[in-house]
């Protein structure tokens, strides 16, 4: 097996996503059709800006600005084709999609509407599977965040695999959720959070023992104590790892007490071989003028040979929520993808 892979080798490896938003895969050209829609004329100079690396803050006030184009059923179609199109075109074969649910309520949106046209339009797009994630916005409260968990429960889809919390993790102490995920629990649903993004290893820790987190959002923040990397690991928690993403929010900066950081710096690389579980995923591709094939050519510049980027690409399938029999299947297609390609 060689060293070094060929351009084409990325999109053509067989993949899962994790962690990917699916209003964060909203490119510009697709913002300036939505905006024509309800009659405001968008041209790419307005639009730049919001794309454009920025703070943590800067993000969220962005990502907002753009899902502000969001409001019909036929939005959601529209933006949920285009992505399983892309993920068919970079051959991710099953994805775990985050939908902000709590932007939807926010806006008065009707979810079920909404969840219903993006599912079936997502749907026609064949060669790749989604499953769905509702997610609240932690910083707006719990009261929010369980209309979400409420949501989700009521409409008892197979397409909804999990419920989740994004935003700003430092806008909510972990124990004010606590109701919020015995909630979902209690529904037998599966709980993500995003932790250790911006915030510390402890908020990590809290998400864990507190509200029994199975996956935790990035948590790149673990890379501050050897400790915590122990108790993920004796967890077996595993971490949706979002390479570019925590360069472009200036979240990895944070983490290290620096202006600026770059790939090298990524605790991708020290994760893997520590055995923590990690996946690895594009969080909001447009946003981030990136995609799931290149951060695995970014983890390849950061070191992993062929034969470990293969073994991160089965970490997806393996960490996934889907039933065992689905994912046996998953990994069956996995296998013989990556035999094709010559990467065993």
């Amino acid at each position: 097996m060689k060293n070094s892979l060929s351009e084409s080798v990325f999109a053509a490896l067989p993949k899962a996503e994790l962690h990917v938003h699916l209003e964060g895969a909203i490119a510009p050209a697709t913002l300036v059709e939505l905006a024509a829609r309800h009659g405001v004329t968008l041209t790419p100079e307005e639009t730049a800006p919001r794309y454009a690396p920025g703070t943590f803050d800067q993000f969220i006030e962005n990502f907002i600005w753009i899902t502000s184009f969001l409001r019909t059923p036929e939005d959601y179609a529209l933006i949920a084709r285009r992505f399983a199109e892309s993920m068919r075109r970079q051959n991710v074969l099953y994805a775990e999609v985050t939908l902000s649910i709590g932007v939807m309520f926010r806006r008065k949106q009707d979810p079920a509407a909404n969840f219903a046209a993006l599912r079936d339009a997502a749907a026609e797009v064949p060669g790749v599977q989604l499953k769905y994630i509702f997610d609240a916005v932690r910083q707006w409260g719990a009261a929010p965040a369980m209309e979400v968990a409420r949501i989700a429960a009521e409409l008892r889809s197979p397409d909804i695999i999990a419920y989740g919390i994004g935003g700003d993790e430092l806008g909510l102490p972990t124990i004010d959720l606590c109701p919020v995920y015995e909630f979902v629990a209690s529904q037998g649903m599966h709980r993500l959070i995003h932790a250790g993004e911006i915030g510390g290893p402890e908020i990590v820790r809290e998400a864990v023992e507190l509200l029994g987190a199975e996956r935790i959002g990035h948590g790149i923040g673990i890379m501050r104590d050897e400790r915590t990397m122990d108790f993920i690991a004796a967890r077996n928690i595993p971490l949706e790892v979002c390479p570019t993403s925590n360069l472009r929010t200036g979240a990895l900066a944070r983490q290290i007490g620096q202006p600026t950081a770059g790939y090298e710096q990524h605790p991708l690389p020290i994760f893997f071989r520590r055995d923590l579980p990690v996946t690895l995923s594009s969080d909001d591709p447009a946003m981030f003028e990136t995609s799931v094939s290149d951060e695995y050519r970014h983890a390849h510049r950061m070191g992993f040979t062929p034969r470990e980027l293969v073994r991160l690409a089965e970490a997806s399938f393996h960490h996934s929520f889907l039933a065992p029999d689905e994912k046996r299947a998953m990994l069956v297609k996995f296998h013989s993808g990556v035999a094709a390609l010559g990467l065993v």
